[in-house]
C-alpha cells in the first residue's frame, strides 16, 4: 500500500465487493453439446442452442449442478433446493440471442461465507471472515476481438465459441476494506476452487474474471458511499492495483467538491488510473423473468448430502492438520497445502518415509524447485511419491549424500525411475567402507599438517577446510557427519 493510500484510509473507510465469474469444468455448455475447448480456432466450437436460432430450446448440463453444490457446501452457503433460470436482456454483439441465461431472485447457492488471512501493518496476519451473498449459474457470453493484430484489420471481429460455456458467478459480501484483501479473497476462492476439481481458475484462459465494486465513506460513517464498478479484472496484481487506483480517484474527487457517479470503470495498467467507461445500469434495466424455457431447478437433499459426501478435504483444514498433527511451520503447511496435487503427492510420500519434516523439506526446497524451473504442474512430471520416498531412504541409510540426491531429484522429475538404480548408474553410492574412508582422512590430515595442529590446539575454525579435503577426494560421496568424527577422532582423541 502507497504512503498516499495509507494517509486517505486514515479519514476514508473503502467499502468492497466483488463479482467472480468462474468457468465450471465440464465437458460441453451449460445448454448445448457443443463442446467447451480453449484455443479453438474461432467459431469451431458453437451450437444453434447458443446462438439462439429459431427453434432450439435449451438442456440443461447437469454436471454444473454437483458442481455448484460443491462450492456451495465448501464456502458453508446454503445450497437452495428450489432455484430457476432468468433471461438478463441486454443488446451486445458478442451476446447472440439478445439475453443471457442466467439466475436472479432464486440462485443455486446463496448466504455463505469464506476466511481469508489478512496481514497488518505489523507484519503479523488476522483471519477474515467475508460473506457470500450468492453463487448463481449462467452461461458465458463470446468475446469481441478489437485487436487489428488478431482480426486482421480494424473491424471487430465476434468468436462466439466461448457462447454458452457453464459460469459459476460468486457474488460477495461488501465485507471487504483494502485492494489487498481482495486480493486475498481472489486467492482463497480460486484454491478453494481447484481444490474441488469446481473450476480450473486458469486466469490467462479467461476462466476467472473479477468485477469489483468500489466506494469510500468517511470513517464513523455507516451509509454506504456510491459505488463504481471494475469490469474484467483478470489478474490478482491488476485488481488490487484498480482497486487502490479507483480509491484515489473517489477521493480526489469528493475532496475536489465533485460527487461519485455510478458508473462501469475500465482501469489503465499503463498509467495506473481508472476511467469511465459508461453509466451504469441498474438490475431493473435488465428486465430480468423466469425464462419460459427452463423449469425450475428442484435439487433433492439426497443430491446435496451426496456431493458432501465426496468434498475433499479443504485447504485450510489440512493446513491446520499438517501443522497440529506432523508439527510442520505454518509456512511449510501453508505451502504444502496450496495445491492439492502437492498435498496429495505429499502426504502419499509419507505412507512411504515417516519423517514429515524431511520430506517437507525435500519437497519444498528441491522437488518444487526443480517443477518451477521447468514451467510445469506436479502431474506432468514424472517422479512419484514412492521415488521421493526411495530417495530419502538411501540418505538415511547412508548410502547417499544429501548432495548427490540433489542431483538425482531433476532426473526424477524428468524420467522418474528407482533412485536405487540411478544412484548406481551415475556411481554416486556413498563412500561407505570404513576402511577407505579412514585412509582418505588419514591422507588429508598428513597433507595438512599446520591445519591439523591448530584443530589440536584447540582451534575449531579449520576443521570445515579439511572436511571439504576429504569431501573433494571422495567426489562428494562421504557422509559428512561421518567425515566430522572420523577427523575429530583422528585430532581430538578422547
Amino acid at each position: 500500500m502507497s504512503d498516499e493510500l495509507a494517509a486517505i484510509l486514515e479519514r476514508y473507510e473503502a467499502v468492497i465487493g466483488l463479482e467472480v465469474h468462474t468457468h465450471l469444468r465440464t465437458e460441453s455448455k451449460l445448454f448445448s453439446p457443443a463442446p467447451v475447448r480453449y484455443g479453438e480456432e474461432p467459431n469451431h466450437a458453437v451450437h444453434p442452442i447458443d446462438l439462439g436460432m429459431p427453434g432450439v430450446l435449451p438442456v440443461l448440463n447437469e454436471r454444473v449442478l454437483d458442481l455448484a453444490i460443491r462450492l456451495g457446501l465448501a464456502t458453508h452457503s446454503t445450497v437452495n433446493n428450489h432455484s430457476i433460470f432468468a433471461r438478463k436482456n441486454y443488446f451486445y454483439p458478442d451476446l447472440p440471442k439478445g439475453y443471457q441465461i442466467s439466475q436472479y431472485e432464486e440462485p443455486v447457492v446463496s448466504d455463505g461465507w469464506i476466511d481469508i488471512e489478512v496481514t497488518q501493518s505489523d507484519g503479523t496476519s488476522e483471519r477474515k471472515r467475508i460473506g457470500i451473498t450468492r453463487a448463481h449459474l449462467e452461461e458465458d457470453a463470446g468475446k469481441s476481438i478489437h485487436d487489428a493484430s488478431v482480426a486482421g484489420s480494424s473491424d471487430t471481429y465476434i468468436d462466439y465459441n466461448r457462447a454458452g460455456v457453464p459460469l459459476l458467478e460468486i457474488v460477495s459480501e461488501p465485507d471487504l476494506r483494502t485492494a489487498e484483501e481482495a486480493g486475498a479473497y481472489l486467492r482463497a476462492l480460486r484454491q478453494i476452487l481447484r481444490y474441488l476439481d469446481v473450476s480450473e481458475a486458469d486466469m490467462e484462459k479467461g476462466q476467472f474474471r473479477c468485477d469489483a465494486n468500489v466506494s469510500i465513506r468517511p470513517r464513523g460513517q455507516s451509509e454506504f458511499g456510491t459505488r463504481t464498478e471494475l469490469k474484467n479484472l483478470n489478474s490478482f496484481r491488476f485488481v488490487e492495483e484498480a482497486i487502490a487506483a479507483e480509491i484515489e480517484r473517489q477521493f480526489e474527487l469528493i475532496e475536489g467538491g465533485g460527487k461519485v457517479q455510478q458508473a462501469t470503470m475500465a482501469y489503465d495498467p499503463n498509467t495506473g488510473r481508472t476511467r469511465v467507461l459508461r453509466l451504469k445500469e441498474d438490475a431493473n434495466d435488465y428486465r430480468y423473468f423466469p425464462d419460459p424455457d427452463l423449469i425450475p431447478l428442484n435439487i433433492p437433499q439426497e443430491r446435496i448430502e451426496a456431493v458432501r459426501a465426496e468434498l475433499p478435504e479443504l485447504p485450510q483444514v489440512k493446513r491446520m492438520r499438517f501443522e497440529d498433527d506432523l508439527g510442520l511451520s505454518g509456512q511449510d503447511a501453508a505451502a504444502l497445502a496450496a495445491t492439492r496435487s502437492v498435498a496429495d503427492f505429499f502426504e502419499a510420500a509419507l505412507g512411504t518415509h515417516s519423517d514429515a519434516k524431511a520430506v517437507a523439506n525435500w519437497m519444498l526446497r528441491d522437488v518444487l524447485q526443480a517443477i518451477n524451473e521447468r514451467e510445469v504442474e506436479l502431474a506432468d512430471t514424472r517422479i512419484t511419491p514412492q521415488g521421493l520416498g526411495g530417495l530419502l531412504k538411501l540418505i538415511d541409510d547412508g548410502r547417499l549424500t544429501a548432495k548427490s540426491a540433489r542431483e538425482l531429484v531433476p532426473v526424477l522429475v524428468d524420467e522418474g525411475g528407482d533412485p536405487a538404480a540411478l544412484m548406481a548408474a551415475r556411481g554416486l553410492e556413498a563412500v561407505s567402507d570404513s576402511g577407505e574412508l579412514e585412509a582418505i582422512v588419514d591422507s588429508v590430515i598428513a597433507a595438512n599438517a599446520k591445519t591439523a595442529e591448530k584443530i589440536r590446539a584447540g582451534d575449531d575454525k579449520p576443521l570445515n577446510a579439511l572436511m571439504g579435503q576429504v569431501m573433494k577426494q571422495t567426489q562428494g560421496k562421504a557422509n559428512p557427519g561421518e567425515v566430522r568424527k572420523l577427523l575429530a577422532s583422528r585430532l581430538r582423541p578422547e
